[in-house]
């Protein structure tokens, strides 16, 4: 975008330049408005993403894949979208799910483990996974409950498969060393709150609102 300055320099020498003079307020007045578009049109490109639309441009994201928002906040909503354009693509295999669930929070495929229960040592089940390990850090970030994920994992896998228990995932880690707390990234918080590990839970169905998916 051109400065006042550079707007200005465009004139021949025949004009006052200077930003104060008639001709510079003129001209300063089409620049503010140049800015103002300018802007405008960033934001739209912009707000063209998941991740940095709000509100109505966001509803109407999922419009276009057909993804109510019902009483989703922005960060919720944001997780839907995404998982909703994943599943539309998903072949709902165990490397598609993890994909997806992924792609939904914005972590690294590594984080996320899932186990047929058919295989399990202790009480195998057919046509059922157990996803072992989830990062509940990033539904924390979000503000979506264990219940409301579990929707999502249910609506990824194919129609009869059974989401039987989902592992959320700390970080929080004993200290090595008898007798010695550990006070890092992984072991107990500080009073400041800015270290210590998070503790992970094992879901169980709550009363949380629904999700539309």
């Amino acid at each position: 975008m051109f400065s006042l300055k550079d707007m200005l320099s465009r004139f021949t020498d025949a004009f006052n330049k200077n930003p104060y003079s008639n001709i510079g307020k003129l001209i300063g007045i089409l620049h503010g408005q140049m800015n103002d578009l300018d802007s405008a049109l960033v934001k739209v490109r912009d707000w063209r993403s998941i991740d940095i639309a709000q509100g109505t441009t966001l509803d109407r994201i999922g419009q276009n894949v057909i993804q109510p928002r019902g009483a989703a906040t922005d960060e919720v909503y944001r997780v839907l979208l995404k998982s909703k354009i994943a599943r539309n693509l998903s072949k709902t295999d165990i490397n598609t799910i993890i994909r997806v669930l992924a792609l939904a929070l914005n972590c690294d495929f590594a984080d996320i483990r899932i186990q047929e229960k058919f295989s399990a040592v202790i009480d195998p089940e057919p046509a059922a996974l157990s996803l072992i390990r989830v990062p509940i850090k990033r539904l924390n970030e979000v503000g979506m409950s264990p219940r409301q994920f579990a929707q999502i994992i249910q609506k990824t896998v194919a129609a009869g498969v059974k989401v039987a228990q989902i592992e959320l995932a700390g970080t929080f880690r004993l200290s090595p060393v008898y007798e010695q707390l550990r006070n890092d990234s992984v072991g107990l918080g500080n009073i400041e709150m800015t270290l210590g590990g998070t503790l992970g839970e094992v879901y169980v169905a709550g009363d949380d609102y629904g999700l539309p998916i």
